[in-house]
């Protein structure tokens, strides 16, 4: 009987730098429902990979003096790059795409053609607000604080001839697809993307999906000096995997339509272009958008630019690669944000893990060893006492199928460890080391520890999405073959052999000493410093005395025509007249910003012609590096100094 089959992905990830945890929690967490599809007897494809063209990549590229190709090369392929990070992390995806890849550029360059062939595409000329980390362009109602709404960072001006895609036309399709079905989840982003971006004043805007600022990219190849759109090249990623448009694979037929699994901040284009551009090239819809939360750590979305990540290889090697996968999904709502600290991992390690399910093994195991010799006897008596526990677990797949076809993997965990609770209070009530003193209580004592050997066997079956190899362990030790830990005999007790042989072996997840490393994490994840400027040489403090520092308030601030540098400021010095002086912290400043604030300057150097201009003084500034990149902070005093005080 040939298998049903079920398609996955994860978002192709950008890689602009290493990935970190908020990362491995998307892919952890998809690959934890491709297993559970496979427990279940399903023919699974799962798909993961990266999204390597764009305006960010070449200019990161540039600036490590590499090719694009040769940068994205190291962060893919390269020591712990994004390959051996899903190693790492026991990812069984069974394709990874990258957009380098020659068949997938072919394919989109066949996509785009049919696209514009169709009359979906067209040519016109682009001028807004782009956001280059994010690849996005906003209109400037979309814009929030005048910054990008995904992800807060400064968006500039951008204009250049591109082609366009008719979203438009697909809105009323694409609102009936997110309002009338459950195409996307969780059902609180459907508002978000229908208020936002289809109802909202102009309607659904046509997408910009060529560029010609930059090189990095498919080209188009009908008209030089285009290069298509990341977005359109990265969303078509699902099914050029699987053969369409191209002759690398054939089995588009075979696996699609399937889930895609995306961060919340990407769902506008998974829940709103990526269905109409299937529309317009005529492919079944996805079955699913599932857009997931975020980790927050400190208070901020987890993130490269932000600087507030955490490596998922210092957390596996500490506390070992299961104990991180459960502990992501099972602490964090999967379609909520979910606050990331190194206390809620431990503590989550030492009580669900530690105390709950290595406890209940350890115990068990060892009592049967030590009363049995490893082997139980035929001869067993059922008490009054078991029948809760067997009631809870004959129920228990069914429960937990209930929640992950919600994808709920979070409440499907917690119904698993229902029942460790369950099976570990049994213990207390049964009394095994009571019933072992006395010969004729024998029989019941070795149903006791069978109950609690089957206990482990299902509830193992059932967390093997999400520790494999720690639940491979677990099975090792009851004496469990892979047909026992299978997905048919979940809801079956009496399984396991009464001769079974059982032996007690490491503890799976040894308890944690808080404090000791809390202490540890703290030193090994404090940030790197970037080395300050080295000192100068002993000055004469007579010429410092010679140097007027000031107090000034900025009468007025503005970028300085054809420089990309400098701002001119008019000063208030104290003096009964304005000071102009000019500085190059345009990268750094908005002008609007400094208007009003109380500076520090030297008001009695010669002046200095600068784009021919006269700048009388100079700002004092703090200059320091960040993660290797120049930053300018400008001296901001209190307001209540009055200006021309002395600085001393």
């Amino acid at each position: 009987m040939e298998k049903p089959t079920f398609y996955i992905t994860t978002p192709i990830y950008y890689p602009s730098d290493k990935l970190h945890i908020g990362h491995a929690y998307c892919t952890v967490a998809t690959d934890a429902i491709a297993r559970y599809k496979r427990l279940q007897g399903y023919d699974v494809m799962f798909l993961t990979g990266t999204d390597e063209h764009g305006q960010k990549i070449e200019e990161k590229a540039k600036a490590a003096g590499v090719s694009p190709k040769e940068f994205v090369d190291r962060i893919v392929e390269g020591e712990k790059g994004v390959k051996d990070l899903w190693k790492l992390m026991n990812i069984s995806n069974d394709r990874f795409i990258r957009t380098t890849d020659d068949y997938h550029v072919k394919s989109i360059q066949r996509i785009f053609r049919k696209m514009y062939d169709n009359g979906d595409i067209y040519k016109g000329k682009y001028s807004g607000m782009y956001c280059t980390p994010c690849e996005s362009f906003w209109t400037e109602s979309q814009l929030v604080d005048g910054k990008c709404p995904d992800c807060g960072r400064e968006v500039k001006y951008a204009e250049e001839e591109a082609y366009f895609f008719r979203a438009s036309k697909y809105a009323p399709r694409v609102r009936e697809l997110l309002t009338g079905t459950d195409f996307l989840e969780p059902q609180s982003r459907v508002n978000e993307m229908v208020n936002n971006f289809i109802d909202c004043e102009g309607g659904l805007q046509d997408l910009c999906v060529s560029r010609t600022s930059f090189t990095w990219g498919v080209p188009v190849d009908f008209d030089p000096g285009h290069v298509v759109y990341v977005w359109l090249d990265a969303l078509f990623n699902y099914v050029t995997a699987l053969g369409y448009c191209n002759d690398e694979y054939d089995e588009l037929d075979k696996y699609w339509p399937g889930v895609n699994i995306v961060g919340k901040e990407i769902v506008r284009f998974h829940a709103i272009y990526w269905p109409a551009f299937l529309m317009s090239v005529g492919l079944p819809l996805p079955k699913k958008v599932y857009g997931h939360g975020w980790l927050i750590f400190d208070g901020k979305k987890m993130g490269k630019s932000t600087g507030n990540v955490v490596d998922p290889y210092v957390l596996a090697e500490r506390y070992g690669v299961d104990a991180l996968r459960f502990f992501l999904l099972r602490t964090f709502p999967f379609g909520s944000d979910g606050s990331f600290s190194n206390e809620l991992l431990i503590s989550t390690i030492n009580t669900d893990l530690a105390n709950d399910l290595g406890n209940l093994l350890s115990r068990t195991t060892a009592m049967v060893g030590k009363y049995f010799g490893g082997t139980l006897p035929w001869e067993q008596e059922a008490g009054e006492e078991d029948a809760d526990l067997l009631e809870l677990l004959g129920g228990l797949r069914d429960r937990y199928e209930t929640q992950m076809e919600k994808l709920q993997l979070q409440n499907g965990l917690a119904e698993v460890f229902r029942v460790i609770a369950r099976a570990n209070k049994y213990i207390d009530e049964t009394t095994p080391w009571v019933l072992a003193k006395d010969e004729t209580k024998k029989p019941r004592l070795a149903r006791v520890l069978y109950n609690l050997l089957e206990s482990l066997r299902i509830c193992g079956t059932l967390l093997k999405p999400f520790m494999p190899a720690s639940m491979d362990a677990l099975a090792a030790q009851i004496g469990a073959d892979e047909a026992a830990m299978s997905w048919e005999k979940a809801n079956v007790w009496g399984v396991l052999p009464f001769e079974a042989a059982v032996v007690k072996g490491e503890n799976l997840f040894p308890r944690i000493n808080v404090e000791k490393e809390l202490a540890a994490l703290s030193a090994l994840t404090a940030p790197k410093k970037d080395p300050i400027e080295p000192f100068k040489e002993d000055a004469v403090f007579d010429d410092f005395l010679k140097c007027d520092f000031r107090v000034c308030k900025v009468l007025k601030c503005e970028n300085v025509k054809k420089s990309q540098k400098l701002l001119r400021f008019e000063l208030d010095d104290g003096s009964g007249t304005t000071r102009q002086i000019l500085s190059g912290i345009a990268a750094f400043y908005k002008p609007e910003e400094l208007v009003g604030k109380t500076v520090a300057a030297i008001v009695n150097l010669p002046p200095r012609k600068m784009m021919g201009q006269d700048s009388n003084g100079m700002l004092i500034s703090a200059v320091y590096k960040e993660k290797g990149e120049e930053k300018v902070r400008l001296l901001i005093l209190d307001d209540a100094i009055p200006a021309g005080s002395v600085l001393c």
